[in-house]
């Protein structure tokens, strides 16, 4: 095809001109009166401050978009943008633990920038770009909490070396580590401990010489002198406590929020929290009547925390507000008996590693490494709480060029120590904060002590406004302030020019009573507006009426079937048909009688559709038909059930993984026999007997049928049919004896064979006997055998 260029700019024209209505009308709907109101509506409105409203226009419609009031000639067009702009931007600290200069952790930066200034405008997203550089050789604080509960003594003993052992090893990663001691037990208040006095003083029994029980004591301050540390833990003692989860989560709260105490410094904190046990949580504390919720405040006296008796136990949810509050990293040293409940907690609290404890400790060493390294090697962004309105979004650019959206595009794994990854991070605002302050927010990764700052300033007002005419005589004598073009009425007064009062219309707007609610047209264009209230126009034809609040409504515009308005079956009623009854449809055409959507089971359109109008509209793709029966692709009723009720009947079968996701549209009934299956005389509906095998060659028997009400119900018999065993014995009898059989058989009808053989032969040979001429004639070499002697003396006597 070949169009002509004018054909394709004016069809280009025309589009842009729709598309410009359509949005534009996003601003208009919004029906602003003032020019700070407009640009709050979304980032593509502006506000025409021109003299150029036609007569009877509505100053609202100085607010469109910004192109389409080009396209109008509008000339002075206010539509501030938003902006970034930076005010720190240290670089990243490059540097090595074998460097000769060594820097205070108050002077490495792991992220940049660090300070932004950022302006917005409702709608209009702003972005930056974020690194992060992990620096190497960076200083480390770690706190050992250890449970000094009686099952926890042989683990005691392993680790009165951990200072100086642990020092060597983790001088390998930084230069500047320090390590500090605290243990716990428990509430020192019954069901916990026993307060019998003996017990105070021992709670140990056996003859074990135990220290009186405590909640939480922090032994060694943090410090770099791992020989302190083996001094100090040597004199611990093992305590004893009555049940078996411990106050762990009291003393981690001290931990985290005594920094003056504890001497956290602001680098990268660890606290390995090492224990044989569970953990008592918000509420187990009404068990000893303690019932004040806990405070998440330091009370470390002596070194003790001395409020346990007065404060229950804080909430997963306060520890991590806590951990993360103070950039605490948390990595639990357990047992692998309590494996899956740490896990799970680690799943709750960010920053956070589990390792497993062997029986006595031996290994801490190890776990505690292995889990700094899985956690030095994860960054996780975190934001302060946004200001109402304020939403953030997060892209991850992590390395080997790994890219994270939404959830993951706060976080990058696998990071080593000099590598670096970005984000970008976008912030938006849907509307302007009541009072329009700054406000100040935070981005940080979880477990540093760095972060940004980003102050957010919001644009809720046009430069126009600050030039406005206080009681101008533009706004009908002095009833408003000319601004950006139009007024903007004082308190009491609206209209365009600010000539009515509230009292009078109760309208911010003449014009806005007269319009529907997301529409421009003033009074749906049937009628006039008078002071607010629309009038409707009068037809030729007295029967014909406009009618509604905007004249929205007319009794002869409805929808005509068989030239007849509303079929001639009902009423028009604000352009809808009402109709008359067992009729329905736009146009009252459809009849409601049913039977011809009637299938041969009884249910309409087979269960498989809907019936209007008479006719059934299958909903199941693979029925058609006109009562949607017909099924060209289907495998049979019980072929199609059989996965779903193999798995819910006896937990096997292809769907057995999916079982209660995909198969629970039916309700399952199971009988102890064929017999009690039900049978087609015992329903009022329509069911289909089944019989199908498993992968065992086991058959299975059930029903599948559909009620009236429309469920579905499967009886099965609960036991399979199963092929018995075959019988040894008799089988190898019967082929032995077979066998046996054949070859008797065998030799009998060799042996028939071979006398009839014989026989053949025999008879062939006499038949050639008989047929045999022999020569008369005589040899004459032939002398006879018989010699004939005469005696002379015989007389024939």
């Amino acid at each position: 095809f070949i169009f002509d260029s004018s054909f394709v700019s004016a069809i280009l024209d025309l589009t842009s001109d729709w598309v410009l209505k359509n949005n534009g009308s996003i601003c208009i709907k919004a029906n602003a009166q003032s020019c700070g109101e407009c640009i709050q509506v979304s980032e593509i409105c502006g506000w025409c401050t021109d003299e150029f409203l036609s007569e009877g226009e509505s100053k609202s419609a100085r607010c469109d978009d910004v192109t389409y009031l080009k396209k109008k000639d509008c000339k002075n067009i206010e539509d501030p943008r938003g902006s970034t702009e930076i005010t720190q931007n240290k670089d990243v600290t490059v540097r090595n633990k074998d460097g000769n200069v060594k820097l205070k952790p108050e002077e490495i930066t792991q992220i940049q920038p660090q300070k932004l200034k950022v302006t917005l405008r409702s709608g209009e997203p702003q972005t930056f770009d974020l690194k992060f550089k992990r620096a190497e050789d960076y200083p480390i604080d770690l706190y050992y909490l250890m449970d000094l509960s009686f099952s926890m003594k042989d683990d005691l003993e392993n680790v009165k070396n951990l200072g100086t052992d642990l020092m060597r090893e983790m001088r390998e990663i930084t230069s500047d580590f320090r390590i500090g001691f605290g243990s716990f037990v428990e509430k020192t208040v019954m069901p916990y401990i026993s307060t019998t006095p003996a017990r105070l003083i021992n709670p140990c029994s056996n003859n074990e010489n135990c220290t009186s029980p405590f909640s939480y004591k922090n032994v060694l301050k943090l410090t770099s002198n791992g020989d302190r540390f083996n001094q100090l833990v040597s004199q611990q003692q093992i305590s004893g406590n009555l049940d078996s989860p411990e106050g762990g989560f009291d003393a981690i709260m001290q931990v985290a929020v005594c920094e003056e105490q504890i001497g956290w410094r602001n680098v990268t904190r660890l606290l390995v929290f090492s224990t044989d046990a569970g953990f008592h949580f918000a509420g187990d504390g009404k068990l000893g009547g303690i019932v004040l919720p806990n405070d998440g405040k330091c009370h470390l006296e002596n070194n003790v925390y001395s409020m346990s008796h007065y404060y229950d136990y804080p909430s997963i949810a306060h520890l991590v507000q806590k951990l993360s509050d103070h950039n605490i990293q948390t990595i639990f040293a357990v047992t692998e008996e309590f494996q899956p409940v740490y896990q799970e907690l680690k799943n709750l609290i960010p920053k956070s590693a589990v390792g497993t404890l062997s029986s006595n400790s031996s290994n801490v060493i190890k776990l505690i490494i292995d889990a700094y390294n899985s956690l030095s090697s994860e960054v996780i962004l975190e934001n302060s709480k946004l200001p109402e309105g304020v939403s953030i979004s997060y892209k991850a650019f992590c390395k080997n060029g790994v890219r994270g959206t939404e959830d993951n595009g706060r976080k990058c794994t696998n990071i080593s120590i000099g590598d670096e990854v970005s984000f970008k991070i976008s912030i938006e605002s849907q509307k302007c904060p009541s009072g329009g302050k700054p406000e100040v927010i935070t981005v940080k990764p979880l477990g540093f002590n760095e972060e940004v700052a980003i102050e957010l300033n919001f644009i809720c007002d046009c430069e126009c406004a600050k030039k406005g005419e206080p009681n101008s005589p533009k706004c009908h004598g002095g009833n408003g302030i000319f601004e950006c073009g139009a007024c903007k009425c004082n308190e009491g007064r609206i209209g365009r020019e600010c000539e009515c009062s509230k009292d009078e219309v109760r309208s911010d707007d003449l014009d806005a009573n007269c319009r529907k609610p997301n529409s421009t047209d003033i009074c749906s264009n049937n009628g006039e507006c008078l002071c607010g209230t629309c009038e409707c126009k009068k037809r030729e034809n007295p029967a014909e009426v406009y009618s509604g609040k905007y004249c929205e409504c007319d009794n002869f515009n409805c929808d005509r079937s068989g030239n007849l308005l509303c079929g001639g079956h009902g009423r028009c009623e604000c352009r809808k048909c009402i109709c008359d009854t067992n009729y329905t449809g736009n146009a009252c055409e459809c009849s409601l009688d049913e039977s011809t959507c009637l299938a041969k089971n009884g249910q309409l359109c087979n269960g498989r559709g809907k019936c209007e109008c008479g006719i059934c509209k299958c909903e199941d793709p693979k029925f058609q038909g006109p009562t949607c029966e017909v099924c060209p692709t289907c495998p049979g009723v019980c072929t199609e059930h059989k996965d779903c009720v193999q798995c819910r009947a006896f937990g096997d079968g292809e769907k057995k993984e999916m079982c209660q996701k995909e198969c629970s549209y039916f309700n399952l009934i199971k009988v102890k026999d064929r017999k009690d299956l039900p049978q087609p005389t015992d329903q009022s509906f329509p069911l289909t007997h089944c019989k199908e095998k498993d992968a065992n060659d086991c058959w299975f028997y059930y029903t599948y049928a559909i009620t009236k009400n429309s469920t579905k119900e499967v009886f099965v018999v609960e036991k399979l049919d199963c092929p018995s065993g075959p019988d040894i014995i008799p089988i190898v009898a019967g082929v032995v004896a077979g066998i046996v059989l054949i070859g008797l058989a065998l030799l009998l009808i060799w042996k028939l064979l071979m006398i009839i053989h014989d026989r053949r032969e025999f008879a062939k040979f006499e038949k050639e006997k008989m047929n045999a001429k022999w020569d008369t004639g005589e040899n004459p070499i032939y002398k006879s055998a018989v010699t004939t002697v005469i005696n002379p003396k015989y007389e024939g006597k």
